[in-house]
């Protein structure tokens, strides 16, 4: 009898064992959340998702199985960035992916615990995002642009492009925290360039227009387009603005080039998002974001549409065409 008791006693014991390991391997292999937060819709952004997407699988992150990913687009409409940061807070995130400034502050500002990876900013420490690049100090981190400093070299190129140039028009909102040093910079390469700049500020879409007959007006032989949301969630109003006044633009990322833009120096922010799946590697990993620096970018390409450049009747210099990373015929 004690024999046949303890013997269903042991039996008892290893079915509670197993099911107690069942449990572990259950919970261990529960997939991890990553929220993605992205301003404009999700087709405008393909590129950049794939990028993203790419990054994960190369590090063995396999959607549905060990990674989830909560996708949440705007559709360009600012107001609503700050909701869907919620939603993404209530689903318990484990990390927030973002893709620019916007989306930045909306998921910083609905959670001081969730780490965030900044897919690409181009000032996060003037943003308010970071203490430091080298020490980002809370619960931020991931990728710069560093556009602000790039629009000296931007107007150089235009000068290039059209060696009579000698007023430029500036695009930028000056509410846009990376804004005055953008401009700042533009100043400085616009003096030593022999450039007069007419700086047009954008407050709203329904500006854009406006701005352009301001444009013309000012007598503007090219446009230099600073960073900004406004300016990246109307890329096709600016593009097709651009080519009906035969302006020749130079702007701030590859989309505007790839859908009908002159021209853009910079660097590739498709790959950002792809390296941005690296920060969410070291985090799940457990490394804290505060203790991440954020990563700058080492390349940067010039790519030129030929196609776009014979609408609006102009002639790329051999020397400029040379030095392109990339030409869209």
């Amino acid at each position: 009898m004690y024999s046949e008791s303890k013997s269903q006693g042991l039996r008892v014991g290893l079915v509670l064992a197993a099911l107690l390991l069942a449990l572990a391997s259950r919970t261990e292999a529960q997939p991890k959340k990553v929220g993605f937060l992205g301003s404009g819709a999700a087709s405008a952004n393909a590129s950049r998702i794939e990028a993203f997407r790419q990054g994960l699988r190369e590090l063995g992150y396999i959607e549905g199985k060990n990674i989830v990913i909560e996708w949440r687009y705007a559709d360009a409409n600012i107001d609503r960035l700050n909701g869907l940061a919620a939603e993404l807070v209530h689903l318990k995130a484990d990390i927030i992916v973002t893709g620019g400034r916007s989306t930045t502050r909306a998921a910083k500002q609905a959670t001081a615990t969730i780490p965030i990876v900044m897919a690409q900013d181009a000032d996060p420490v003037g943003n308010g995002f970071v203490a430091s690049l080298a020490r980002p100090g809370g619960n931020v981190t991931g990728l710069s642009t560093i556009a602000t400093q790039l629009s000296g070299k931007e107007l150089e190129l235009l000068k290039e492009v059209v060696p009579t140039l000698s007023r430029v028009a500036v695009l930028g909102t000056s509410i846009t925290p990376s804004n005055a040093e953008a401009l700042r910079e533009a100043k400085f390469a616009a003096e030593r360039l022999g450039l007069q700049l007419q700086y047009l500020d954008l407050q709203g879409p329904g500006e854009i227009e406006a701005a352009f007959g301001e444009a013309r007006k000012g007598r503007a032989g090219a446009l230099l387009m600073l960073p900004s949301p406004i300016l990246f969630l109307h890329i096709t109003k600016l593009i097709d603005l651009t080519t009906k006044n035969r302006l020749p633009a130079i702007y701030f990322v590859e989309e505007f080039v790839e859908r009908g833009g002159l021209m853009i120096y910079g660097p590739r922010i498709a790959d950002l998002f792809r390296r941005a799946a690296t920060y969410v590697d070291k985090i799940l990993k457990g490394a804290k974001p505060a203790d991440l620096p954020v990563e700058q970018p080492t390349k940067f390409e010039l790519v030129i549409n030929l196609k776009t450049a014979k609408q609006i009747g102009l002639t790329i210099p051999p020397n400029v065409l040379a030095r392109a990373d990339k030409v869209i015929k």
